[in-house]
Formats: structure tokens, C-alpha cells, sequence
């Protein structure tokens, strides 16, 4: 079973980069993951009011299907 790890700390970019299967996830929340890519979800979360644990969540839902 492959284990699927994405943290509030990791940028962006860096979720997109190793689960490609997430870019729905983004979309889906309207958080900008192009210009705004560098950003950590923690960061991201505090500034486009997105509640952390919801979209993780969903990010890890979609890297898991994407498999």
C-alpha cells in the first residue's frame, strides 16, 4: 500500500509535483496553485480561508485515487 503524505508545511507546488491526481483538489477549493504554488497549505489555508484539515483531506482522497 502506498502511503500517501501531504502536510499543512508542504508547499503547494510540492503536492501537485508528487500526487499529480490532486489538481482537481485546487480547483474544486478555487486556490490559485499556479501563481500561487509556492505557498505552504498552511499558508495558503490562513489566506484564502480554507479550513486545513477538509482540503488535506481531499487532497489525500484524490492522491489515493490517482494511484
Amino acid at each position: 500500500m502506498l502511503d500517501i503524505s501531504i502536510t499543512e508545511n508542504m508547499t503547494l507546488n510540492e503536492v501537485i509535483r508528487k500526487y499529480p491526481s490532486t489538481i482537481g483538489v485546487f480547483n474544486r477549493f478555487n486556490v490559485d496553485s499556479c501563481c500561487g504554488g509556492a505557498r505552504s497549505i498552511k499558508a495558503m489555508a490562513e489566506q484564502d480561508k480554507v479550513d486545513v484539515k477538509t482540503f488535506i483531506d481531499s487532497l489525500v482522497e484524490a492522491a489515493k485515487a490517482g494511484v
